[in-house]
């Protein structure tokens, strides 16, 4: 069996790996800093967490899964600890993008982070339907980088992060760069922001007119699930020239003219710099 030293794994993400590694062809070798999240794995899963420094010994991956503004201390410390040919997997760009990753040759560092369960499936379970992170019983793509390493490294890579993130629908394969663009760039300098908007227009539609906030939040997210279907071609359809007006008149006052700049490699770097 495979052995994978996994950092943080008392954490909330941690929690998460260890569960869908178990039973499987994956040996854990659980580490963990704190004492809350030593008892929390131990009371979830009934693994006790070891020292570092066993835990890498004969690991063929260390999955690192703490924060992003811990990367790069974890790594400093783990790194050059590691046998030549390890597989360090990572689960978020940001780290590596920023550079925050010790420079090591004769290692392999594997990028991979989950898109989530997308808002349009198939899912018939409740255990599915409420699966809304992933990892658990909805399905999801995943993205994953080779940053370095043989390119042999990226199915091993690619295998272990299906097996974390599943069960699996899609992985996509991208670069480190493409990955940082997605997010933050995508998921959450421009959804979530968004999202954020909405939400806060819901609300101010209920204080100017009076609605409910049940009638607000129906009327809203019933409107999201159709112009949605539409606009991301998940079914043929087209607006009424009432909605087209609408938005030909709402984006102008909604959006600055620039606002793609958003995704401007320098905006993109500066938005890491300030998570990591």
């Amino acid at each position: 069996m495979t052995k994978i030293a996994l950092f943080g794994a008392g954490g909330k993400m941690g929690v998460r790996c260890a569960t869908n590694l178990m039973n499987t062809e994956y040996t854990i070798a659980p580490v963990e800093v704190s004492e809350a999240g030593r008892a929390r794995l131990k009371d979830v899963l009934g693994l006790d967490c070891l020292p570092a420094d066993q835990a890498l010994a004969g690991a063929a991956a260390v999955l690192l899964a703490v924060p992003d503004t811990h990367i790069g201390r974890v790594a400093a410390e783990v790194v050059p600890k590691v046998d030549p040919g390890t597989i360090i997997i990572i689960l978020d760009a940001a780290a590596p993008y920023a550079g925050h990753l010790p420079e090591r040759a004769d290692i392999t560092y594997f990028i991979t982070h989950p898109c989530h369960p997308p808002i349009y499936n198939d899912e018939v379970t409740p255990e599915a339907k409420a699966d809304h992170f992933g990892g658990i019983a909805a399905k999801q793509a995943i993205v994953c980088a080779l940053m370095q390493g043989p390119l042999d490294h990226y199915a091993v890579g690619e295998r272990i992060a299906r097996t974390i993130y599943a069960p699996v629908m899609r992985s996509h394969e991208v670069t480190v760069a493409q990955m940082a663009m997605l997010e933050p760039g995508l998921s959450e300098t421009v959804c979530a922001s968004l999202m954020t908007v909405m939400r806060e227009a819901m609300d101010e539609c209920v204080r100017r007119s009076g609605v409910s906030h049940d009638c607000a939040r129906d009327f809203l997210l019933g409107h999201m699930n159709i112009l949605g279907a539409v606009i991301f071609e998940e079914r043929q359809g087209v607006f009424s020239d009432a909605c087209n007006k609408a938005i030909q008149y709402g984006i102008p006052v909604l959006m600055k003219d620039d606002w793609k700049r958003v995704f401007d490699w320098d905006e993109i770097t500066a938005s890491i710099k300030r998570i990591t």
